[in-house]
């Protein structure tokens, strides 16, 4: 059941109805603030394709609704049900998103209204090629201008064949593979990009519960282990948040929703077993040892400490926000909770960790993958093994005082330089750590702001005002 059968609002109006509050907060008036939700620009294309004997006509859109900060980014997703208002809204999520967590770039986001299903590898070449073609003569594409990244329906190779299409389009432009993030990693790309999303959900929920008084606002106690979670889609960012929760932070996965359903077990779902299984067999009924129910609306309706919905736009609603069970709902996906699902959660005092800022990790990582491209070098290749011979050396003194040679593990690790991937996650989790700790202590410190969604809003609307303001653009 869609969102507009249930009677609530689209995805942009819902996204814009939260944003009004923190403008409310602000007291910003009406003319500035319908200047700042506004999208700069959005451009609309429509191209035919030879696929297997016929033409197909393909549409897509890029929108871009700030340049307060170039280039412009965000991702690029193929699917079925795209449109310009859903791209609009993302477009200017990730404009928000950006400024939660301190990353220079403005909002933007592209969609194609495609099946990628229904078609061979070679075709899907072949289209997004020709769409990449499209964005980039039309100044939508560029380094400096417009970087996309994947998004739902999209991956490496788009990205690689997106890049390379660029390429030849713009051989003079020795920047070339920084127009576009989250490329394989022998082609650009930066390592820790895949799983970033999904890592910065742990890194914001490792950063969440060194907070105790945040811990029982929702009505739990302690750390993260143990606590049970539900996941709602096993896509790259639910697998790896999922994955990082349960193997590093001892949280029990205790039911994941997917396309054909839920499966549930109290003691704990082994996360890599389970994708393991989607994969070979392309849905999760019939995973051995856990219970399967085949209406997967349930599984968010599900008693558990964190509920972390990780798909699509608009599944918790005010249909279903009245039956949530979760204490702390974290949404990894883009949009999971509408504008009136939310008020429902807040009326009843359930928590929300908010999209604006829990699924910020793959720009936080996409920035750094676009530094790493501009500067033609990777991160640690001039440090890493001075930092090996420092460690050495304060080894070598350790064991002078001490007298006795330190274990093996222990030498390792103080004698070890930061490589790349290191350095990555370092980074990521310095982001989320600093964008919480704001959004925390804002919510805090203003007693008009009852909410972290509220605050996250009012952190990025600043920040965005002020950059308006100091350019002359309002």
């Amino acid at each position: 059941m869609t969102q507009q059968q249930l009677g609530g609002l689209s995805f942009r109006r819902s996204v814009d109805q939260m944003v009004d509050r923190a403008l409310g907060v602000m007291q910003v008036t009406p003319d500035v603030a319908e200047a700042i939700k506004a999208c700069a620009s959005v451009l609309q294309v429509s191209f035919p394709v030879n696929i297997r004997g016929r033409v197909e006509l393909f549409t897509g859109w890029r929108a871009v609704h700030s340049t307060h900060r170039l280039p412009s980014k965000g991702g690029i997703r193929y699917a079925p049900n795209v449109d310009q208002p859903e791209v609009e809204a993302l477009a200017a999520l990730m404009t928000y998103k950006c400024s939660i967590v301190s990353v220079p770039f403005g909002g933007s986001k592209g969609g194609l209204r495609i099946d990628p299903s229904k078609y061979t590898r070679d075709e899907m070449q072949t289209v997004t090629r020709r769409f990449a073609r499209e964005l980039a003569s039309k100044g939508f594409l560029s380094p400096a201008m417009n970087v996309p990244a994947p998004d739902v329906g999209t991956g490496q190779r788009e990205m690689a064949w997106i890049a390379d299409t660029y390429k030849q389009l713009h051989p003079e432009d020795v920047n070339y593979v920084a127009c576009v993030t989250g490329k394989p990693v022998d082609h650009g790309g930066i390592q820790g990009r895949t799983e970033a999303t999904g890592r910065g959900v742990q890194f914001g929920l490792r950063e969440f519960f060194r907070h105790p008084e945040e811990v029982r606002r929702t009505g739990m106690d302690g750390g993260l282990d143990g606590k049970r979670v539900v996941i709602q889609g096993l896509g790259n960012v639910g697998y790896h948040a999922a994955k990082f929760l349960s193997e590093e932070d001892g949280v029990r996965i205790v039911a994941i929703v997917e396309r054909d359903g839920v499966i549930v077990d109290p003691n704990g779902l082994d996360v890599e077993a389970v994708y393991q299984y989607l994969v070979a067999h392309g849905k999760v009924e019939g995973f051995p040892g856990a219970a399967f129910d085949a209406d997967g609306a349930k599984g968010l309706l599900l008693e558990c400490d964190i509920l972390i919905p990780a798909a699509v736009e608009g599944v918790i609603h005010e249909g279903n926000a009245a039956a949530v069970q979760a204490k702390l709902v974290v949404e990894a996906a883009n949009g999971p909770v509408t504008s009136e699902g939310d008020r429902v959660l807040r009326d009843r005092g359930v928590e929300i960790l908010p999209d604006a800022y829990a699924n910020a990790g793959g720009v936080v990582v996409s920035y750094f993958e676009w530094i790493r491209n501009l500067t033609h070098m990777r991160f640690g290749r001039l440090e890493r093994r001075f930092d090996e011979a420092r460690g050495e050396e304060l080894v070598s003194a350790l064991e002078a005082i001490g007298g006795t040679p330190l274990q093996h593990y222990l030498r390792s690790k103080l004698a070890k330089g930061a490589d790349e991937l290191d350095l990555v996650r370092s980074g990521l989790d310095d982001a989320m750590r600093i964008a919480l700790h704001e959004i925390i202590e804002l919510r805090n410190s203003d007693e008009q702001i009852e909410d972290y969604r509220t605050a996250a809003y009012v952190i990025a609307l600043r920040k965005l005002s002020k950059a308006y303001i100091y350019v002359g653009e309002i």
